[in-house]
This record gives structure tokens, C-alpha cells and sequence, in this order.
């Protein structure tokens, strides 16, 4: 066969176009052992060890983190259960791995996608941890590869898998309680400061080249004494978090759309908030709230950082919940205060219905790795697209706002009752806490339009350029995946 110039560099553009991986051809049958590889456990990657270890037909046999102490560790644990497991710092190295059938993440959010379109092109099927993406653009691209390689991948959503909650979304759905009013998510954790450290130096059992991977390698500005050198506080910068709104909010968020039914991103979004009661190196908010505006119904987000009051250690509550979710109706309201169960309320504040039982997530994703079938998935990668993205539109409201007086933000948000409601309650809180707006001023998110069908603001072209980020080669998700 002749080959002409033109189809040489045609091939030659497809083959460099992205990192390629030998893809893992092997068939599950149903008495297989699925062979799983956790990457990312000095934190929530604990759990998916443990949920491993609990499914029968489940071997553990690979670990990666970028930690060598975190790493050795979690080696000799093994070793001294009988279990037999391969090493990796490097998830590029674990992905070419042919005896791996899952990989399960557990890492910091900038590299969630990333490392789940790498395993993904590798033949593995992936659980990832929420949120699914560290910005909106990169969701779709997880979705795709999961599609274009017909891999089962699920959300780390785990209230997906209440059935409780689910019979409460259905009973609400039904019109039980009349049209739902406003779809209200909770985050009020304390989040104290972390203090001004400025750059800090990582240690040498840390490969940090990688850790950084799509993120630019600038030095941590955060304390290692508290959790680590690379733990944790990440959270609360820009370049690898996305702040409470996308660490705990994110389960909050995905149960008020689920009551919501909405499978598209809202046409409307603004914010208004600050990093307040303190001065610290940290860059996200801890107070927020952001106002979804859906057709149906507002969904409301809250964020709250600082404790009840200054003299106080515990955490304020709304309807009696610190972290959780409000859906209010025309006739009542739904209140799901955890992972597992909701409680239906008439207007009058009597309880009426009680919804209660929940099934193991990571149970359900194996189930789907067994019978290859996405419908069989509680949180399929979509699921968590949407909710992820409800965080990241959220935040760049607020990355583009400028801050303002109280009296000037409650005229601009005059036309949503709701969103003054819960900016009054979010200045007396600050109050207690013995912050004035009028000297330490909020931040007045921009009010964004969106298309939901492209997932692209409307006549806005910052926002949109925060909708995705520039990649640290050679760590790029890949626009081809």
C-alpha cells in the first residue's frame, strides 16, 4: 500500500494528539474477582480500601499516592492482611497496569478528570470521587470517555444510593406536598483559618511534579502541621479546589437538583459572599450563598464557614440542620438531614412521612462493572457532571463579582424574595460573628446568563474563560478523548 505524505501526517497527528494507553480487553464474567487499584488514600480513599474489602468477589491489588510515607503505609497494612499489592507514584504507570479491572480516585479535585479519562482509555472502568471535575468544561469530557470506551463510571454521589431519599424525591415529584417553592442546600462547617504561611517548602517524600499534575507548580501556602504537606487545605485555593461549595456542598447541591428533577444547568446564576472573620492565605469563600434560578424553582446554596456566633464553637442550623438539604413546597417541606433519609413536614411544622434505608455506592458501582449496564448505576458520570458544574458556575459568579455595601447588594437581588431572605440571614450571621458589612464588604457575584444546552454563558467571555483552565503539560485533558 502506497502512503502519500498527506495520510503520513494524518496518522502521525492522531497518534500525538493525546497520551495513549494499552487498553485492558479482559471479559468479567460473573464469578470473576474484579481487581481494584485505589488511587489517592490519605483522606476519602480510605473508605474505597474498606468498601473494596467488603464486596465479595472485590480484590484490593494496587495503591498509588504521591505521598511516600502515605503510600508505604497503606503497603505494609496490606502486607499484614496477606494481601498481595502493587505500588505506584505515578498513575500514568498504574494505568497500563493489564491486571487492574477498576480504578477508584480519591485524589484532590484537579485531577479527578484527568486521571478518569486516563483510566478510562486504559480499558478501566472508575469510580471518582465528587466533585467529578475541578471546572465545567472537563465533565463533559469524562462523560464522553465513558461513553466512547464503554466504561461503567460512577459519581461519588453516595446519597444517590438512599433509597430512602430516592422515595422521598418521587413522593415530593408526585405532588404531595404541592410545588416545591425553593431547593435549598446546607454547608455550614466550620472552617477556621489557616492562618498566613505563605509559601512552604514540600518535602522530599512527596513527589509534588506530580501531585501539582494539571495545576501550575507554584509552592503550597498552607500550613503542613495541621493535616500534611499536599492535605487538605488545598480545598481552599482556586488552582485545585473549588472551596465548601465543591468539597461537602457538593452532596447537597446533587440531592436539591434531584428533588428538582433538573438535568441541565441553570439558565441564571449569581452569588454573593467572601472569605470573612478572618485574614488568612486561603482564596475561596467561607461564606456564600449561591442563587440558581431554574424555571421551576430557585435552588438556593448556602455556605457557612464561621461557628454561630463569637462566642459560640457550634455551628448555626437552618430547620434544624447544619449540613443538609430543605426542599419547601407550597404545602410543607421535605428535610433530609444526611445521607440516608429525608422527613416530609406540613405547613404547621408536624412530621407526616418518614423516608429511611440506603445501599452501599461502591456495592452498586461493582453490581454495573458485573452486568455492564449504565442504567444499573445510582450516580452515573452525568449525574455528577450537572452537580459538579452547579458548584463551578457558582463559583465563577463569584470570582468575577466586586465587593459592594449591604444596602446596594439587596437592591440588585430585590427581585428574588428568596435571595434576600437568605442574604438577611447571612448578614446577621456575620453580625454575630462580629463582622459589619459596611466596613468589611461582600462580594456581589456577577449575574450570569447561560445556554444550559452548549453549558456556555450568554454574551460573556471571562466567564466562559473560567468555564476551563490552561493544563500543565504534559498533565492535559485531552479536547479528543
Amino acid at each position: 500500500m502506497k502512503l502519500t505524505r498527506r495520510s503520513f501526517l494524518q496518522k502521525t497527528a492522531l497518534a500525538t494528539s493525546a497520551l495513549t494507553f494499552s487498553i485492558n480487553k479482559r471479559v468479567l464474567g460473573a464469578n470473576s474477582d474484579i481487581r481494584v487499584a485505589v488511587v489517592g488514600f490519605h483522606g476519602r480513599g480510605t473508605s474505597h480500601i474498606a468498601d473494596a474489602r467488603n464486596i465479595k468477589g472485590v480484590r484490593l491489588v494496587a495503591l498509588c499516592d504521591v505521598d511516600k510515607h502515605v503510600l508505604g503505609n497503606g503497603i505494609e497494612q496490606c502486607k499484614k492482611r496477606g494481601e498481595q499489592v502493587e505500588a505506584y507514584t505515578d498513575i500514568r504507570k498504574l494505568v497500563e497496569n493489564k491486571n487492574v479491572d477498576v480504578i477508584s480516585i480519591a485524589t484532590p479535585n484537579h485531577w479527578h478528570a484527568l486521571a478518569s479519562i486516563w483510566a478510562m482509555q486504559s480499558g478501566k472502568d472508575v469510580y471518582v470521587e465528587k466533585p467529578i471535575s475541578h471546572n465545567v468544561w472537563e465533565g463533559p469530557q469524562v462523560v464522553k470517555a465513558a461513553r466512547k470506551y464503554n466504561r461503567i463510571c460512577q459519581a461519588g454521589t453516595q446519597s444517590r444510593s438512599s433509597q430512602g431519599i430516592k422515595e422521598a424525591v418521587a413522593w415530593v415529584q408526585q405532588g404531595n406536598l404541592g410545588k416545591i417553592v425553593v431547593a435549598r442546600g446546607l454547608c455550614y462547617k466550620a472552617r477556621p483559618s489557616i492562618g498566613k504561611n505563605g509559601p512552604q517548602k514540600v518535602p522530599d517524600y512527596i513527589d509534588y511534579d506530580l501531585w501539582c499534575g494539571p495545576a501550575p507548580m507554584t509552592p503550597p501556602r498552607w500550613d503542613h502541621k495541621k493535616y500534611g504537606p499536599v492535605h487538605y487545605d488545598w480545598h481552599w485555593f482556586w488552582n485545585y479546589g473549588n472551596g465548601d461549595l465543591g468539597n461537602q456542598g457538593i452532596h447537597q447541591m446533587d440531592i436539591a437538583r434531584w428533588f428538582l428533577g433538573e438535568q441541565h444547568l441553570s439558565p441564571r446564576v449569581f452569588s454573593v459572599g467572601g472569605r470573612l472573620g478572618y485574614e488568612d492565605d486561603g482564596e475561596t469563600p467561607n461564606t456564600m450563598m449561591v442563587y440558581h434560578d431554574y424555571e421551576k424553582a430557585p435552588l438556593i446554596f448556602e455556605v457557612r464557614g464561621l461557628p454561630e456566633s463569637a462566642t459560640s464553637h457550634r455551628m448555626g442550623k437552618y430547620m434544624g440542620d447544619s449540613v443538609g438539604a430543605s426542599i419547601e413546597c407550597e404545602g410543607g417541606r421535605v428535610q433530609v438531614p444526611d445521607y440516608t433519609k429525608a422527613i416530609a413536614f406540613d405547613k404547621s411544622g408536624k412530621e407526616i412521612k418518614r423516608f429511611e434505608g440506603t445501599t452501599s455506592h461502591y456495592e452498586n458501582f461493582i453490581k454495573a462493572v458485573r452486568s455492564r449496564k449504565v442504567s444499573d448505576l445510582h450516580a452515573d458520570i452525568q449525574e455528577g457532571h450537572i452537580s459538579s458544574a452547579l458548584c463551578h458556575t457558582g463559583n465563577i459568579s463569584y470570582r468575577l463579582g466586586k465587593t459592594a455595601n449591604p444596602e446596594d447588594i439587596r437592591d440588585q437581588i430585590k427581585s428574588d424574595r428568596d435571595a434576600v431572605n437568605t442574604f438577611n440571614r447571612m448578614a446577621e450571621h456575620l453580625a454575630q460573628n462580629n463582622v459589619d458589612l459596611n466596613k468589611t464588604k461582600a462580594t456581589l457575584g456577577r449575574f450570569l446568563k447561560m445556554d444550559p444546552a452548549q453549558e456556555k454563558f450568554i454574551d460573556c467571555t471571562d466567564a466562559d474563560a473560567l468555564l476551563t483552565r490552561e493544563y500543565r503539560k504534559p498533565f492535559v485533558v485531552p479536547a479528543q478523548v
